[in-house]
């Protein structure tokens, strides 16, 4: 019997280390294999925001939008870049120095300057700031409600053609116009050998686009124009021009006697939070001003003595003396907070919100481009624009 129990007692005991060991065996690929890492999931980028119409304090703020960057895709060029993001092509070429406008190259970084500060002028009916090219449009608002503001990109009058600057009105609103040359264009085109009409039909091949605002000076107006990637250039006969799809708004909204201020300012100071902005433009040939002096008295002015430089923080604010000098000796286009320490331009594009490249929600452009130019055609500025 005692030989029976140590048997059974034997096979107990080797049944039960064999148990463990296949137990231990079938566990030990579990417990060796190394944890997989999650593969990390690239959150999107945002969607861009749409960059003509804002809404602000205008008792307390002078700067509206906001600084973008997109990176660019391998058919992208400047100008088709500008007109999605409703900027003219002087201002999306000024915001990138060392970029080719035509081939900028896949994957290349690109500053979207839909920030503005607001030019020196009335904030109510048009504002046109002439070295920005771009037009302010104020509507009238009611008791409490926050300042409105709609900017478009413009073309304006080339060197010998400039736009005059001063203060006029809408006088008429015309939709679908012919356009009527004035004898001194005609004879500057004959005596290049181009013999316009006496008057140009409505059509797509209108200069004048498909609706016009004339101004109450003989012989000028805004309107729109058959070349759209033109706006932003110097190309005009003293005409303001804009894209077809932005004059079509501003033709509708704006009512015949709305005063229009036109300014040349490649300047522009302005507050919003507690910091100060510098928005600077390179200064139009034709400008023979000592801008440098006459910003630097509006600087002083502006920093210290007005009611918005006294409001909360603002009082304590001091200019960052390298930056200032930096955004001044390189005209960008691009609205700086001039009053931040230790920041130079180039950190502050790092910190710039990188954005989709794609048609900002609620854009002006739908996006075709049936009637793209080349870029010999752009460089040309339009010649027979008025």
């Amino acid at each position: 019997m005692s030989r029976i129990l140590s048997s059974m007692l034997r096979s107990a005991l080797m049944g039960g280390l064999l148990s463990i060991f296949f137990f231990l065996g079938g566990c030990q690929p579990f417990m060796t294999r190394p944890l997989e890492s999650p593969i990390p999931v690239a959150k999107p980028l945002p969607v861009p925001v749409a960059s003509h119409e804002f809404s602000f304090d205008s008792a307390r703020e002078d700067v509206v939008g906001m600084l973008q960057v997109i990176t660019t895709n391998k058919e992208d060029t400047l100008s088709d870049i500008a007109r999605r993001f409703n900027l003219g092509y002087e201002e999306i070429v000024s915001a990138n120095p060392g970029v080719d406008p035509w081939l900028p190259g896949e994957g290349t970084e690109i500053v979207i300057p839909t920030q503005f500060v607001l030019p020196d002028a009335p904030r109510k009916g048009i504002v046109i700031n002439l070295a920005a090219m771009r037009l302010f449009y104020f509507p009238k608002t009611k008791d409490g409600e926050p300042q409105k503001v709609i900017t478009h990109p413009l073309g304006i009058g080339r060197v010998g053609w400039r736009t005059p600057e001063g203060v006029t009105k809408i006088s008429s609103k015309v939709e679908n116009p012919a356009w009527i040359p004035t004898p001194s264009i005609r004879k500057e085109h004959a005596e290049n050998g181009d013999l316009l009409p006496a008057i140009v039909p409505p059509g797509p091949d209108n200069p004048m686009g498909t609706h016009v605002l004339r101004l109450a000076w003989p012989k000028y107006a805004i309107h729109g124009t058959d070349k759209p990637p033109s706006i932003g250039l110097r190309g005009s006969h003293g005409c303001l021009r804009m894209y077809p799809e932005d004059i079509v708004r501003i033709y509708n909204e704006v009512p015949v006697g709305t005063p229009v201020c036109v300014v040349n300012q490649p300047r522009l100071l302005g507050w919003r939070s507690h910091e100060l902005y510098l928005q600077t433009y390179p200064i139009l040939e034709d400008d023979k001003r000592d801008n440098n002096k006459l910003f630097i008295k509006k600087l002083l002015n502006v920093t210290r003595s007005t009611p918005k430089a006294k409001l909360a923080l603002r009082r304590q604010t001091k200019i960052n003396p390298a930056l200032l000098k930096e955004v001044i000796q390189n005209p960008r286009a691009i609205a700086i907070p001039i009053t931040q320490p230790n920041m130079t331009l180039q950190t502050y594009l790092d910190r710039t919100g990188r954005v989709q490249n794609i048609l900002p929600l609620n854009a002006t452009w739908d996006g075709d481009k049936s009637r793209q130019l080349t870029a010999a055609e752009v460089l040309e500025m339009a010649d027979k624009e008025p």
